[in-house]
Formats: structure tokens, C-alpha cells, sequence
């Protein structure tokens, strides 16, 4: 099976951990990594912005993505939310089988 890595950012913990508890519950993660806020700087209609904002790490499958990516589009409050997926093309072997192992329930 093979493992990925979804990138998102949200604009609060709350909002954060809610996916992220989502996520583990319907197996379709492993593990979601809420990190430090940072500041994002970018352009939205024409304007310079800047936002604090939670980074967010999902290790799950590539089978799981669209689903994936529908949680974070329902449960996120942006009208644009980040969303990147990138192939882990290597690693511990039993730490990506135990991606695999704790994702096998939404097959």
C-alpha cells in the first residue's frame, strides 16, 4: 500500500484537532501531527495577507485521499483550504506498515 503525507493548515487548534480526531476515528489516518502555529503569508483576491495558522501533517494511503479530502473541505473554514498530498516514497518499513495496519478499517 502506499503511504502519503497530506498537508493542510487551519486557522485554530480547535478547528485543528477536530480533524484530526476525525480522521483517526473513521481510519482514515495514522497519525495527524498538529504543529506550532506559523504565520502564512499569500495572496488572496488581489490582496496581501498574513495569517496565523495551524500546520497539519496526515500520514495515511493514497487510496484514502479523496476521502481525506472531503473531511478537511467539510470541516475546514476557509473557502480555499490547503490541501497537498505527497507520495512518501520511503521509510521504516514497520513504521509504514502500521500506517497501513491502523488505515485498513476504511477500505
Amino acid at each position: 500500500m502506499e503511504s502519503v503525507l497530506i498537508i493542510s493548515n487551519f486557522p485554530d487548534h480547535e478547528s485543528a484537532d477536530a480533524l484530526a480526531k476525525a480522521l483517526i476515528d473513521q481510519h482514515l489516518a495514522a497519525c495527524v501531527n498538529l504543529l506550532s502555529p506559523c504565520t502564512s503569508v499569500y495572496r488572496w483576491q488581489d490582496t496581501i495577507e498574513s495569517a496565523a495558522e495551524i500546520p497539519v501533517l496526515i500520514k495515511t494511503r493514497r487510496q484514502h485521499y479523496d476521502r481525506v479530502e472531503q473531511l478537511i473541505k467539510l470541516m475546514h473554514p476557509y473557502e480555499l483550504p490547503e490541501v497537498i498530498m505527497v507520495p512518501i516514497l520511503g521509510g521504516l518499513p514497520a513504521y509504514l506498515q502500521w500506517i497501513t495496519d491502523e488505515t485498513h478499517l476504511s477500505d
